[in-house]
């Protein structure tokens, strides 16, 4: 291996990335979250009722929290394993590129297939497959910020990964609720548009890596790497520790919104006023997620922002459980908003700076990466079981904010980072 070739694939970037990788990283991160959030905010829900017939709200969110749940496992195996392939791949694409465009494939044709299922397994399978799609595509990609975003930008770009999450759902719901309206049309709507938004991207540059680089795997190598011992990386496990924590808490906050209005407020204008939340959550994630992650490249430091988010979303979710008002929802939406923003930009510029290899960026990544899908998929199932345990929300609400809290101070270990 010699010291160019090191410096070409494996070497920290100094190079600033252009307004235009931005510009184009953004736009396929638009395409990716329509097309998972909006089957999870619409069209899985509409499809679960159909099925199920069932007029009481705990059998859905059972029922969807179990599908959720089963993806959601589907994600540990496939963010890690499709992360340490794109690490090995030698194509003279590069090695992120092939993956991205087979990830977006996978996912965009199980979406499509998703919509024509009219049976509770069926429709387990498919969003599974869905999800497995979405972990190729979005393992590759992430791993591009390791690649070519030099740490001084990092959370800058990274916001630009999470304030299209809250546009992509916006726009994606409209879509699916306003102008197509029949379930199988909107997964073909938001397939299309996750093959198109993904694919400029594709034009950029991926360094190649020399297969006299490829460092050999076997099955048996790909399950040791999965384990990162927290002893000889505290660093990466502390961090680790705070996404799952903070997640956890995020999703147990969001996730049953709309039963919260209606049976915990007893809200008879629940659709419309979860709208209104929804809004103002969105629009402070994405000034939080924008202005968040440029000062903290700015003042080098990263531990206070996700400190500082993992707290406000703990208050949030505290303000719930224990003012259970509409207008008091509508002040812990936005500093849910705040918090999450900021978290979703600062701590991805962290992860990206306490991996313990750089041959192995994308499967390390994939790790850090289940740490959010699997919080955001379990959580509808454990926080119905969590209501139904406690006969009400504030149990719930309560829970969120512990998670969030405990998060907080696991962030506080990490000693490399700022």
């Amino acid at each position: 291996m010699t010291t160019t070739q090191t410096t070409a694939v494996f070497a920290e970037p100094t190079r600033k990335v252009t307004g235009r990788w931005i510009a184009l990283f953004a736009v396929a991160w638009l395409g990716i979250w329509m097309a998972q959030l909006t089957p999870i905010q619409v069209l899985l829900p509409v499809q679960i009722e159909a099925e199920l017939a069932s007029s009481f709200w705990v059998d859905n969110v059972v029922a969807f929290g179990v599908i959720s749940g089963i993806s959601g496992m589907c994600a540990v195996i496939a963010y890690p394993l499709t992360g340490a392939l794109s690490d090995r791949t030698t194509s003279r694409f590069g090695r992120r590129r092939p993956w991205i465009v087979i990830g977006t494939l996978f996912f965009a044709i199980a979406l499509i297939l998703l919509g024509l299922q009219t049976t509770m397994v069926g429709i387990g399978i498919f969003w599974s497959l869905a999800l497995i799609g979405f972990c190729i595509l979005t393992a590759a990609l992430t791993a591009t910020i390791s690649d070519q975003v030099p740490v001084n930008q990092r959370g800058y770009v990274s916001g630009w990964l999470s304030a299209p999450q809250a546009v992509g759902i916006i726009l994606g719901v409209a879509l699916v609720t306003m102008l197509i309206t029949v379930t199988f049309f909107g997964y073909v709507a938001v397939a299309i548009l996750l093959a198109v938004l993904v694919a400029p991207f594709l034009f950029l540059p991926d360094a190649v890596l020399p297969p006299e680089l490829k460092a050999r795997m076997t099955v048996r190598g790909v399950i040791q790497s999965l384990w990162i011992s927290p002893r000889e990386h505290p660093d990466f496990g502390w961090t680790l520790l705070s996404r799952v924590l903070v997640n956890f808490g995020n999703a147990f906050g969001t996730t049953l919104l709309l039963y919260f209005l209606e049976f915990g407020l007893g809200d008879k204008n629940a659709q419309d006023d979860l709208l209104t939340l929804i809004l103002i959550y969105m629009v402070f994630v994405i000034i939080a997620s924008l202005g968040a992650g440029r000062w903290s490249d700015r003042l080098g430091r990263r531990k206070a922002f996700v400190f500082v988010a993992s707290a406000l979303q703990g208050i949030a979710a505290l303000l719930l459980a224990f003012l259970p008002d509409l207008t008091v929802a509508m002040v812990a939406a936005g500093l849910l908003g705040l918090g999450y923003g900021c978290f979703l930009s600062v701590d991805q510029a962290l992860a990206t700076q306490v991996l313990p290899d750089p041959e192995s960026r994308g499967k390390d990544l994939g790790i850090m990466n289940i740490a959010t899908a699997v919080p955001q998929a379990t959580a509808p199932l454990l926080g119905a079981g969590i209501v139904a345990l406690v006969g009400g929300f504030t149990g719930l609400f309560i829970m969120a904010g512990v998670f969030a809290f405990a998060g907080a101070l696991a962030v506080a270990r990490v000693k490399a980072v700022r």
